[in-house]
């Protein structure tokens, strides 16, 4: 095991239980360390190019006839209390809580037909493109983490998959793991005081050098009573970790306050330390971060943002969080945009399910996973369109019902992942499939 000692010995706990800011693991046994968090198999054939994915999950589903597919003509019980506005693409409108998004809607693509949403309150569909049952042994993997399989990191010093996202109180929001890839193509977490074990302290590199030799010859040990597989490619797997250690790229990138003043207020903030119900905290400014991010050159990054399972007083909720969201969202492509990387970097905005057309006793919304909404941008897609339409209601796909896995389908396309040009095998050695043999990215964005 190696241990790098910050001078403070206390801190307060990361997300996973375990203190990031008092030392870093290299190699240790049991709990999952940095080098697990990074090892990755590099795919053969991996390119230059840097093709990207920004995903914003929204904990408890939104309520979608409230966003992106409003209902004037409906019952009052139904239609709600908001007005649609016209965005600068001519038929397009959205509600009028999101006047950014509106004046840019050429940069956008609502789906108003997520048609095969799950029913229970998990980020699994979103994050995995798969239903939370029947899974495969090991589990089916992170988006994040069959990239890190398929593509590997862009350079040294910067993982190809950080997870932006806080552990919520509900665990079923949580991001699951890298499934049958194995660990070591689970997330980067960097959140919270552990940014400060990304920079040696009190160690040379010379010193740490010495170290990385004694543990590879303890790894060499344990790979050989290891009867899982999940050493392999530990070798590689601790380089990448040294490379972070030994590069500033990625402590860089997490340091927001190298931003003008100017924007990050584009952004907008909010404050980490205060979840959203049992969701999220609302941080729009980890959007910005998710940015930086990407050009330091993760290929994934993932939000979670907020807290929207709005059973009670969903208008009062929706005027709060419409207008922040619109604000972060909106910047976020415009930046990508201005920044020239608005055709590599593609950006995606869901919840697991939409909301019953019927307002409730509470004045709220109840789940409703017969059809719900998402967003794309960028990416290269043909974007400033709708996809999809929705009865009087907004409660039933009529026109275009649109499945996760074909999003999945289009996302990998953009990222460049011929996902048959390996074959997986889960923990039984059965081959997998990641989406359904003959799902096809969605034409309309090609």
């Amino acid at each position: 095991m190696l241990k790098l000692f910050d001078r403070q010995t206390t801190g307060s706990k990361f997300c996973d239980g375990h203190s990031r800011r008092t030392f870093l693991q290299i190699g240790a046994m049991g709990s999952l360390t940095l080098p697990q968090l990074l090892q990755a198999e590099a795919a053969s054939g991996v390119t230059n190019s840097h093709k990207a994915v920004i995903m914003v999950y929204l904990c408890g589903g939104p309520p979608h006839q409230d966003m992106y597919d409003l209902k004037p003509d409906a019952p009052a019980e139904v239609r709600g209390e908001f007005s649609p506005i016209k965005t600068n693409v001519p038929g397009i409108e959205i509600c009028e809580l999101m006047p950014k998004m509106a004046s840019m809607m050429d940069k956008f693509v609502p789906i108003r037909t997520m048609a095969n949403c799950q029913g229970g309150h998990t980020g699994f569909q979103c994050f995995t493109g798969n239903i939370p049952n029947n899974e495969p042994a090991g589990g089916w993997p992170h988006i994040g983490s069959v990239v890190s399989k398929f593509q590997g990191p862009v350079h040294d010093g910067v993982p190809p998959f950080v997870s932006l996202c806080y552990t919520t109180q509900h665990k079923p929001y949580n991001e699951p793991k890298a499934g049958f890839l194995g660990l070591g193509h689970s997330s980067f977490r960097p959140s919270g005081p552990g940014k400060d074990d990304l920079v040696l302290k009190d160690i040379t590199t010379d010193r740490l050098g010495d170290r990385k030799t004694l543990l590879a010859s303890v790894d060499r040990f344990r790979r050989n009573w290891d009867n899982s597989g999940q050493m392999e490619g530990m070798d590689s797997f601790s380089q990448r970790a040294m490379g972070i250690l030994t590069s500033s790229d990625l402590f860089k990138a997490l340091d927001i306050t190298e931003e003008s003043p100017e924007t990050i207020e584009l952004y907008g903030q909010g404050d980490p330390k205060k979840p959203k119900g049992d969701g999220a905290p609302r941080v729009p400014q980890n959007l910005l971060l998710a940015r930086r991010l990407v050009e330091a050159g993760v290929r994934v990054v993932t939000v979670n943002y907020s807290f929207w399972d709005w059973h009670g007083s969903n208008f009062k909720n929706a005027k709060d969080e419409l207008p922040v969201f619109d604000k972060g969202i909106s910047a976020l492509v415009q930046d990508l945009h201005d920044r020239g990387m608005a055709d590599d970097v593609s950006v995606v905005a869901w919840g697991e399910f939409g909301r019953t057309p019927k307002i409730n006793k509470n004045a709220g919304r109840d789940h409703w996973p017969r059809v719900s909404s998402a967003l794309l941008a960028c990416g290269g897609m043909k974007t400033g369109q709708v996809i999809g339409q929705t009865d009087r209601q907004a409660g039933e796909a009529i026109e275009r019902p649109v499945r996760f896995e074909e999003v999945y389908a289009t996302l990998y396309r953009n990222l460049g992942i011929n996902l048959n040009s390996d074959r997986l095998f889960d923990f039984r050695g059965r081959p997998q499939y990641l989406i359904p043999p003959g799902t096809q990215p969605l034409d309309e964005l090609i």
